[in-house]
């Protein structure tokens, strides 16, 4: 092998053409010429590969062998299959619902935020408690797989009837008929419990019909062949087939859930008509609504202090028992989503928990409820506050401090705002009472937020479901005038009337607007541009903004009004350019009599 290499840079350095047969391994004899060593300290220069490089395998130090041919490395596909079924074309109502039960503490609401790909169930570590309460709907995200999944609380057997725990167990019970699949999970590092037991009883006894499959959660930290092996095992005498060990919080096993559910969508999507297809294009009645901002879907926001009958008037505008009602206060705690269609338009309704005053006590589940509600009310495009007729007949002011909070926040992000006084049914035998809160609860609410006028106020009865439609018309008008536009054209023949009609001391005190436009709905945003450095004054911006809502019927809805200055040299060279060639230049008597030679 050394002496190949010899001969190889030998042939190289005197520029010789070296057969391709040298290159290959062979045995040669020991040249005769001695390579004359380098000199101290410098080494051999690298040579350049050959252009004709041949099949070699060996390596020297002066020569740079040719790479050996690469296999391509065949990269590991995913085991998710390519389900029959596109799932993005078929209609939501018909796609296939998954429940996920178990007892409390096993990670269901981690599940549901895992499947759903967004945080919106609260999870938090609470053993003898439970953080869920409500059921809780999403459309959930695996693989190319589209289905609904509906996020229960956690169940419990021996609960006492009446108590919280039964009336949750009820209505998981309830919305068991609407479901086609069950994930059942349990908690693989507590191992089978006697409740995990009695809660497949429950399954078997209240969903024989429903196909269920058993999920090991937070297997993350197991191996795979000691505790899962053993966990398995136990996990076959709940009778529902083999399980799938899982972890909703880092993801694992997502793909062998998905590998369950795949066949089973498919036959439950075969046996529908048409396979569940939309046959519409789904998005023609987007593209329809584009331009029509008021056409698109409405989120309305519940919110309002504890107990006041939040979650009873989301029951009474759905029709239906969808969230947890009783005597407890702060009873929700999750931020419930909902959607329904009202007049032939969709609504999302966002139950929120009890607004509280942070005092900085609150732990656990309570403080991130707080966080949620604010979160949410950032995100509504309609505010609905709710208030206890019965509190305000007893108290002096109508709204205490988390009330005015509310409306103002609503107010300072730009939100559209609808006042709803529950509890009315509480004041009808006292007609005095009644007149109190129906004549005092408007007065304050304009004291309380000066800056809007006319904002709507809807005394209802929830429990009794009246006053339902009479809140669903409200929000949807303060709706269409929070997605309210002008044209500009419009606009400035209305500023030059408002001007005209308007009683200014002088024509210096008058604002120098060059013209007047809007630049954004949801809600009404209008620029004054304004001439040279004058600024509109509050007392004018005031002005503007009462005429706008009285002339064009926008009240109830914030309003803003910013200002632009033009320079004034910009504006005398827009109007040379409007002007062009009607400029004639005239001459004066002076330049006549000297440029008239007969006078010279």
């Amino acid at each position: 092998m050394a002496a190949a290499a010899v001969l190889l840079r030998a042939a190289l350095r005197r520029s010789r053409i070296v057969a391709p047969a040298l290159l290959r391994p062979r045995t040669l004899p020991p040249s005769p010429i001695p390579l004359p060593s380098p000199p101290f300290g410098h080494a051999l220069p690298r040579l350049q590969r050959l252009p004709f490089s041949a099949d070699f395998g060996y390596c020297t130090a002066a020569v740079e062998p040719e790479a050996p041919a690469r296999h391509k490395v065949k990269i590991r596909k995913s085991p998710m299959k390519q389900s029959r079924v596109d799932f993005t074309k078929v209609d939501a109502a018909l796609l296939p619902t998954i429940i996920l039960v178990g007892r409390p503490n096993v990670g269901k609401s981690a599940l549901f935020n895992r499947l759903i790909r967004r945080r919106e169930a609260l999870v938090y570590n609470t053993p003898g408690d439970h953080v869920t309460r409500d059921i809780r709907e999403g459309i959930a995200k695996l693989g190319d797989l589209r289905f609904r999944v509906l996020d229960s609380a956690g169940l419990e057997t021996a609960a006492t009837s009446g108590s919280i725990l039964a009336r949750t167990a009820d209505m998981t019970g309830n919305v068991l008929v609407r479901s086609q699949f069950a994930i059942f999970l349990i908690d693989v590092r507590d191992g089978l419990q006697p409740l995990d037991l009695e809660v497949g009883q429950w399954l078997r006894k209240h969903a024989s019909g429903i196909h269920t499959i058993v999920a090991m959660n937070k297997s993350e930290s197991l191996d795979e062949h000691g505790v899962l092996t053993s966990a398995a095992g136990e996990a076959h005498r709940l009778g529902f087939g083999d399980p799938v060990a899982i972890s909703a919080e880092t993801g694992l096993g997502m793909a062998e859930l998905y590998e369950i559910l795949r066949p089973l969508f498919e036959e439950y999507m075969f046996q529908l008509p048409n396979n569940g297809l939309n046959q519409d294009d789904p998005t023609s009645e987007a593209e329809a609504n584009e331009g029509d901002e008021s056409k698109l879907p409405l989120q309305l926001a519940i919110v309002g202090r504890p107990n006041v009958g939040k979650s009873t008037l989301l029951n009474a505008l759905l029709q239906e028992q969808r969230v947890l009602v009783g005597p407890e206060a702060g009873l929700t705690r999750d931020s419930i989503r909902a959607e329904f269609q009202f007049d032939n338009r969709s609504v999302y309704l966002v139950d929120t928990a009890g607004w509280m005053e942070r005092s900085g006590k609150e732990k656990g589940p309570s403080s991130l409820s707080v966080v949620q509600s604010r979160k949410n009310l950032m995100r509504a495009h309609i505010v609905a506050l709710v208030l206890d007729a019965e509190k305000i007949a007893n108290s002096k002011s109508s709204m205490n401090h988390p009330e005015v909070v509310i409306a103002r926040q609503a107010i300072e992000e730009g939100r559209g705002l609808v006042v709803v006084v529950n509890k009315m049914d509480l004041l009808r035998e006292n007609q005095r009472l009644l007149d109190k809160v129906i004549d005092a609860v408007p007065k304050e609410i304009q004291t309380v937020i000066p800056q809007v006028t006319g904002i709507p106020v809807v005394f209802v009865s929830a429990l009794e479901g009246r006053g339902r439609v009479a809140v669903m018309h409200q929000v949807i008008d303060t709706y269409e005038k929070w997605c309210f536009r002008l044209s500009t054209s419009r606009l400035n023949r209305w500023l030059r009337k408002v001007m005209s009609r308007h009683s200014w001391k002088d024509s210096a005190t008058q604002p120098k607007v060059k013209y007047f436009t809007q630049v954004k709905a949801r809600p009404p945003t209008f620029v004054a541009f304004m001439t040279g450095k004058s600024q509109l004054s509050d007392t004018d911006t005031r002005f503007l903004t009462k005429s706008l809502k009285e002339d064009f019927n926008i009240g109830g809805i914030p309003i803003r009004i910013l200002q632009r200055s033009i320079p004034r040299k910009a504006v005398a060279k827009s109007n040379i350019k409007k002007r062009g060639s009607t400029i004639i230049r005239m001459k004066t008597d002076k330049r006549t009599e000297v440029s008239d030679p007969s006078q010279s």
